[in-house]
């Protein structure tokens, strides 16, 4: 079975830290999050993954130059010009040569989700498509999906107001479909399978959708990439990974709190990290203090960063104090 990964998109809502490197490099956990969903996806079953790259698609050839992620063989399918999710799906499916049930995945949410009974609810559905969905607390904050009590989806209601309805679930970004709907979109033209190609196929009678209350996050955001990485080393999920990295330089004196340090990091004496994840390379001087941060560069002697993203050029000077809002508590975020 092939699966389609979407890693296209530009991660902006990230930045500093996707200027260096794409959104699905990044790593969790110290594992690049693509190999967490490659290996998800291994395991039920897929063989062969399609990535639908929209631009910069030298990182992952750098990053897999074997061909392979996970252990299952990969394939790369460069936009030409954005097409938009529907577009690149196609495109992806095209390129490959897909002619059979296949499976899509957006790439930047991590979720526990067994995909083996998605596809087997689909198949017993004999459905065109299906989505999986996931709860939410603040339906007014998405578009959520309504479904009949045999499955089958009935209508999208976006950011939907107190009473409009009773649904509280939401499109979790991971899809079992058939190669009709590969027919269903234009070849060569920008379309959303979001706005255009589910509402055809629910007109059609022949969208279905599995919801669960599996662990599931989007990781696009500071705070919520912050709390991906912390979620798997906390016991939040049902596995819990190394909290450092291979060739860590850590000094006996350093106070590490619930946090990830990353590959080959220097952080040197009298530091305090808290609740905070210290990427691949990066250097942390002296007596700094962190909390609720995310550092890919290097900081300097007696600094203080709380809520901070530092992206990979940057070099804060010694005696520095940042406070910034645009990393909440990870805990007010659950």
């Amino acid at each position: 079975m092939h699966a389609v990964v979407l890693v296209g998109g530009c991660g902006t809502r990230l930045r500093p830290l996707t200027l260096t490197t794409p959104k699905p490099l990044l790593p969790i956990a110290n594992v690049r999050q693509l190999e967490h969903l490659i290996a998800s996806l291994g395991v039920a079953g897929v063989t062969e993954v399609v990535l639908a790259i929209g631009f910069k698609p030298e990182p992952f050839l750098q990053a897999f130059p074997d061909g392979v992620c996970a252990g299952i063989p990969i394939h790369y399918a460069v936009e030409p010009e954005p097409l938009d999710t529907a577009g690149a799906i196609a495109f992806a499916a095209r390129h490959a040569g897909i002619s059979d049930t296949f499976v899509v995945m957006n790439g930047d949410i991590l979720c526990d989700l067994n995909l083996a009974d998605l596809v087997a609810f689909h198949k017993a559905h004999g459905a065109e498509g299906t989505l999986h969905l996931t709860p939410v607390d603040d339906p007014s904050q998405y578009g959520v999906v309504e479904v009949n009590d045999s499955g089958w989806v009935q209508r999208f209601v976006e950011k939907p107001q107190p009473g409009e309805t009773s649904s509280n679930v939401v499109n979790a970004g991971t899809y079992v479909l058939e190669p009709s709907v590969i027919d269903r979109i234009p070849e060569g033209q920008r379309v959303s399978i979001e706005r255009v190609v589910f509402p055809a196929m629910v007109a059609d009678g022949r969208l279905a959708a599995m919801a669960t209350d599996d662990y599931w996050i989007d990781t696009g955001l500071p705070s919520t990439y912050l709390r991906s990485n912390l979620d798997l080393i906390d016991g939040t999920r049902d596995r819990i990974l190394a909290s450092v990295g291979a060739n860590a330089h850590i000094h006996s004196s350093a106070s590490i709190t619930h946090s990830v340090i990353g590959e080959a990091v220097v952080i040197d004496e009298g530091c305090v990290i808290i609740d905070s994840v210290i990427l691949p390379g990066a250097h942390i001087g002296a007596r700094v203090r962190l909390e609720r941060s995310l550092v890919m560069g290097n900081v300097g002697d007696d600094s203080s960063l709380i809520d901070c993203v530092i992206g990979a050029d940057a070099q804060v000077l010694p005696h520095t104090q940042l406070i910034s809002a645009k990393v909440p508590d990870p805990e007010a975020t659950k």
